[in-house]
């Protein structure tokens, strides 16, 4: 919120943030050339406050808008001035500062730096991407005043800035709700002041909106737009211009949609669809708020965005379903437990799975493109959603030990080995370290390929899917015993000397910092290597000590290679009586590093290199 100054005549004055005074220069010079997007931003928030009204007159009728609400667009050009007003939800004082005060989802260094990357044709929809649609009005005006009376209240209050750095809020009149946005244009904004301009305009941008947008025009109110849904036209009346600017408008999306779904459902039930899967991610991070935003309409009218039509791991789908198939009033209540609702959730997943399906199976739709903007979100599927585990698993692509590029569980099964029984991964903090990971060793030497998985939810999905096509998933963690029913790999089949007594000795020496130490035929060139207590993957742990959760405290098993030189040397000095436990330290401590842990004691563990170096013994 903006800081409270001296006002005057009743008006409180209200300072901008620095940041917004900044963010409003960029959109008024960046933009220049592309001026009328102002239109399309004030017209689209008109619109949406007259839907959000709408559907609060289904359950009060006294809060429903007047018959023929509208968007007004109203020029008038002796007194230079441009109005655009609405019947809407219209706003509280405090909902006028919140709301055109601040700037509360958007940085300016984000927005300047996307804006001096884009491409000039871009540029208009990065007003939408960085939610600054409002602040176009000072491309065209050099004072914007905004009257509004929110539903429901008797006051009304005035907001008017010229876009210097501050605004003011004082008392205001109007006769019934909604919100009037008044334009004082500047000088060389005129042409925005001729009717036909408008008219064109909002043809151009606005012919989507269902609701009716009107242009004054020697003294009547002539139609701009023709009010037809979109997603209820036949695919071949619509264009790719089409779909993209609704697409823009739907969710203040930038570019194109990576993925178009139009359709209309008939029989059992019947509904239309239209639905984008966008081609980067949005600005605002979609992790944060675990819930889809598609749109629900009954016959047209917008009932609601928060219906959750899609499953919580396809919130990055947007679009809208309209059906006959429910009443006008239905609550929200009765949305949860509508049958109706329900059989709508399943078939509207299932035509984007398939869609997802088609898309991942030609080349041309660079799936993989997809896959890394949106694939962290489908494995939360894979875990919460038991209904669709299978068709996700299809869809998924991993990061390979052998391969470059993305793969799927397909193209792993096909690669197999002869007497491989499971599909092996490795968890981690990076592709790169998971490579050089020791804990590959042995599969590598076998020739045996290991999906790499870096994700945070990468700790958890594989248990919940189980198995792909009856191969069980596995960490190579926990799969020691696979290794010897898989031929080759270096020096698997020479005799490992007897560590036996080296074992106890390190036992004794580590106590409680290891649950266990244990002789491991897993590794090639490494001396050492963590693996997890029993029924806990090292991710799972390393992430629930992060989050402060029990598990963490679980000590891990610390496996010795018995061919590996510092072992038998270890092995020797302890026969012959030596104390070994700074060795034992080291051995642990190089264990954590080699797994992106730090040691236990950094101090100690440098000084024990030092030592190490300088005579040849970890405990100087």
């Amino acid at each position: 919120m903006g800081e409270t100054v001296a006002g005057m005549a009743g008006a409180e004055a209200h300072q901008f943030g620095a940041e917004v005074g900044r963010l409003l220069d960029l959109v008024v010079h960046s933009l220049y050339s592309e001026r009328e997007i102002f239109l399309r931003e004030l017209v689209a928030n008109a619109a949406d406050a007259t839907d959000r009204r709408r559907f609060l007159g289904l359950s009060d009728a006294t809060l429903a808008p007047p018959e023929g609400a509208c968007v007004r667009l109203v020029p008038d050009k002796p007194a230079r001035t441009l109005t655009i007003e609405d019947d809407g939800v219209g706003m509280t004082r405090d909902e006028l500062i919140a709301n055109l005060g601040t700037i509360a989802r958007s940085g300016t260094k984000a927005f300047g730096e996307t804006l001096a990357a884009a491409k000039p044709e871009d540029r208009p929809s990065l007003i939408g991407q960085f939610g600054v649609g409002f602040y176009a009005a000072f491309m065209v005006a050099e004072r914007v005043v905004v009257t509004s009376r929110a539903v429901g209240a008797d006051a009304a209050f005035a907001w008017e800035s010229t876009g210097q750095g501050a605004f003011t809020i004082s008392p205001a009149e109007r006769a019934r709700p909604g919100t009037s946005v008044v334009l004082h244009m500047k000088p060389d904004a005129e042409e925005f002041l001729e009717p036909y301009r408008l008219e064109t305009i909002v043809r151009k941008w606005a012919d989507h909106i269902t609701l009716p947008i009107m242009v004054a025009h020697d003294g009547k109110d002539m139609p701009a737009n023709e009010g037809t849904a979109l997603w209820r036209r036949p695919k071949a009346e619509v264009s790719e211009a089409q779909y993209e600017e609704f697409f823009r408008h739907l969710g203040h999306f930038f570019g194109k949609p990576w993925l178009t779904l139009h359709w209309r459902a008939e029989g059992s039930m019947e509904f239309s669809a239209l639905l984008f899967v966008p081609d980067a991610k949005p600005f605002q991070p979609i992790e944060e708020e675990r819930k889809s935003h598609v749109r629900l309409h009954v016959r047209r009218m917008f009932i609601t965005n928060e219906a959750e039509l899609l499953p919580s791991w396809l919130r990055f789908v947007d679009g809208v379903v309209d059906t006959e198939d429910l009443p006008l009033n239905v609550s929200r209540e009765m949305l949860q437990a509508t049958p109706v609702l329900a059989r709508i959730r399943r078939a509207v997943t299932s035509r984007v799975l398939s869609e997802l399906k088609s898309a991942a199976s030609d080349p041309a739709r660079e799936y993989e493109t997809f896959w890394g903007n949106f694939g962290t979100l489908l494995k939360e599927g894979v875990w919460e959603d038991a209904d669709h585990r299978e068709a996700i698993a299809r869809l998924m692509r991993f990061r390979s030990s052998t391969q470059e590029g993305w793969v799927s569980l397909d193209d792993y099964l096909g690669r197999m080995k002869p007497g491989q029984e499971a599909i092996y991964y490795l968890t981690g903090e990076s592709v790169d370290a998971l490579r050089a990971s020791a804990q590959l060793e042995g599969f590598a030497a076998r020739g045996v390929e290991v999906l790499l998985l870096t994700d945070p939810i990468d700790a958890f999905w594989p248990e919940r899917l189980g198995t792909y096509e009856q191969k069980p998933l596995r960490s190579v963690v926990q799969a020691a015993d696979d290794l010897a029913k898989l031929p080759g790999g270096a020096g698997g089949d020479e005799a490992a000397a007897d560590v036996s007594a080296v074992l106890a000795a390190l036992r004794a020496a580590l106590g409680e910092a290891v649950s266990d130490v244990r002789a491991t035929a897993r590794l090639v060139d490494s001396a050492v290597v963590l693996a997890p207590p029993p029924g806990l993957d090292l991710q799972m742990q390393r992430l629930l000590r992060r989050s402060g959760r029990p598990g963490a405290d679980k000590a891990p098993v610390l496996e010795i290679n018995p061919r590996h030189a510092v072992i038998t040397r270890l092995a020797a000095a302890s026969a012959a009586g030596r104390d070994i436990a700074a060795e034992a330290r080291l051995l642990l401590d190089l264990a954590r590093v080699q797994d992106g842990d730090a040691p236990v004691d950094p101090a100690g563990f440098a000084r024990a290199v030092l030592h190490l170096m300088r005579d040849g013994r970890a405990d100087g």
